[in-house]
């Protein structure tokens, strides 16, 4: 990453700009401090520069040891191959700031969430509704993520605000939160002319858990278990991206037999997810047979997984510095066997999809997501390469993907049909890097690595199948974690599924939202 390059963009941006500090974190990591009045300007000149949205806005209450509260932004310099985070202090005295959103819509969710955990108020946000901290049952004045906060202080309580579309022949179709089935909870409002949908409102938060405060006071040791329990089928993905941010504090450097390790296992929770949905979308059709093939495919994935490491979704598999299993030549022999039956499995089940007539006339410009839409909301991960978006976390920072000749999936429509393309692409990528990864396992175990107890704070990340999984951690002395921000990628793009339906009839939600498939449990937190 060029520092003087980012920062004399920024000084073209904003004239009056001069940082407080500028430190290099780590090999991937800027911090830019700033003051508070020049922490919107800044924002916006890296959003612009580094063609990046918002891809974490948090807050950390250091009135104990500063004061202040401390806010970071963080943005994404895919060229430069690093993370660029502005950072900010808000006195006690005035719990406020110029608010991104205006400018940035990508920071509109992280401004809401910070004003309800921490009372921090986003000036000139039009939207400050709640998220997660229902009005109906939360009172005002509770901020739980302060380091004050003890239990809720009882009050009045409100009532959630929804948008409304008004005219001559338009109905609102209530839907949720309570689903047939066993997906999340999730309250979708639709506002339609006729058939057609004009507006469709989602509220979450339903499977708010306090997660971000469950780890305080937690080891790094004990709390990537917790990091696993995040959203339960991206048990991997959310346990790495805890995981490297660990290493980082404590200075661990990994083994290459856990590097490799670590990718077959991310990319075997990506193909088990990926079939699943293909499956769900077959589903949503009324498409039985493909529906009860890609089950049979997942399942022999699942076992797989629990044949190479005891767990079907591979837990107790990723610690800080290493993986707690190893492939031995027969462990090796079962994932090469299976990964080829996998990949001719998936050739049949994409080839049945494809040759139905009735299948492809459902998905074919359905749910359209226009690449200049899913740029303003920040829509990343497999939602935005369907988009045209062409970032993939692997391809930026992973030298054995860069080795293996990686390359992302993408597509240029950003319907329901391209969504299911990279999904396809994705799983046979998946099989073909799982035999170069493991051609490159030696025999000898991947070594074990103790957690240095060591105060600091660092960005951890992880390409699930979703998107980007990001974890900030902040360490005390003692090791134990002070502060966890996580950003799973179902809360950047929850907002894309209101918008790629819109045109669309009802009864072809669920297909829109199968194609998305984003995690309740994820964005909640």
């Amino acid at each position: 990453m060029d520092r003087a390059d980012i920062l004399s963009d920024i000084k073209k941006r904003v004239p009056d700009f001069a940082a407080r500090a500028v430190t290099q974190d780590y090999p991937d990591q800027v911090s830019i401090a700033v003051d508070r009045r020049l922490f919107a300007g800044t924002c916006l000149a890296l959003h612009k520069s580094l063609s990046s949205p918002v891809m974490m806005l948090s807050a950390d209450d250091e009135r104990e040891a500063r004061g202040v509260f401390a806010v970071r932004c963080v943005f994404l310099d895919h060229k430069g191959r690093g993370w660029v985070t502005v950072c900010m202090d808000i006195p006690q005295a005035d719990v406020s700031f110029e608010s991104l959103a205006r400018d940035i819509y990508s920071a509109s969710l992280f401004e809401r969430e910070i004003r309800e955990m921490f009372g921090i108020r986003p000036e000139g946000n039009p939207d400050v509704r709640r998220l997660h901290l229902h009005d109906e049952v939360w009172p005002e004045g509770n901020f739980p993520l302060r380091k004050d906060f003890k239990k809720m202080i009882p009050g009045s309580t409100g009532e959630y605000k929804f948008g409304r579309v008004e005219g001559d022949g338009i109905f609102e179709v209530p839907v949720g939160p309570v689903h047939a089935g066993i997906i999340g909870p999730g309250h979708f409002r639709f506002s339609v002319a006729g058939e057609p949908i004009v507006n469709l409102e989602a509220r979450l938060g339903f499977t708010h858990r306090g997660v971000e405060k469950l780890f305080e006071g937690k080891s790094c040791s004990d709390a990537v278990r917790l990091a696993e329990c995040v959203s339960g089928d991206s048990v991997f993905a959310h346990s790495l991206a805890f995981a490297t941010a660990v290493e980082k504090i404590s200075g661990m450097a990994v083994s290459a037999q856990t590097a490799y390790l670590r990718s077959i296992f991310l990319e075997l929770e990506r193909m088990y997810n990926h079939v699943n949905d293909i499956g769900g979308m077959a589903v949503d059709v009324g498409f039985s047979f493909p529906a009860a093939f890609a089950s049979i495919v997942k399942e022999a994935i699942l076992h797989l997984n629990e044949t190479l490491t005891g767990s079907r979704y591979l837990k107790g598999v990723n610690m800080p510095g290493a993986i707690s299993v190893t492939l031995d030549e027969d462990k090796k022999r079962v994932l090469e066997e299976s990964v080829k039956k996998l990949r001719s499995d998936c050739a049949e089940l994409v080839k049945i999809l494809y040759s139905t007539v009735s299948f492809m006339d459902r998905v074919d410009t359905t749910g359209v997501l226009r690449r200049k839409t899913a740029e303003d909301l920040g829509v990343v991960g497999l939602a935005g390469r369907a988009s045209g978006i062409a970032v993939d976390l692997r391809s930026i920072f992973s030298a054995e993907y860069t080795a293996a000749g990686f390359k992302p999936a993408v597509e240029q429509p950003g319907d329901c049909l391209s969504r299911l393309k990279v999904r396809v692409a994705e799983f046979e990528e998946s099989c073909r890097l799982i035999g170069v990864f493991a051609d490159k396992l030696s025999s000898q175990d991947a070594p074990k690595v103790k957690t240095g107890a060591r105060a600091g704070q660092a960005l951890g990340y992880a390409e699930g199948w979703r998107g980007p999984v990001l974890y900030w951690l902040k360490t005390g002395a003692s090791g134990d974690i002070e502060r966890c921000k996580i950003v799973d990628a179902s809360f950047h793009n929850w907002q894309a599924l209101s918008y790629a339906v819109l045109g669309d009839i009802v009864p072809d939600f669920p297909l829109c939202n199968k194609s998305f498939d984003l995690s309740y449990s994820g964005n909640d937190l």
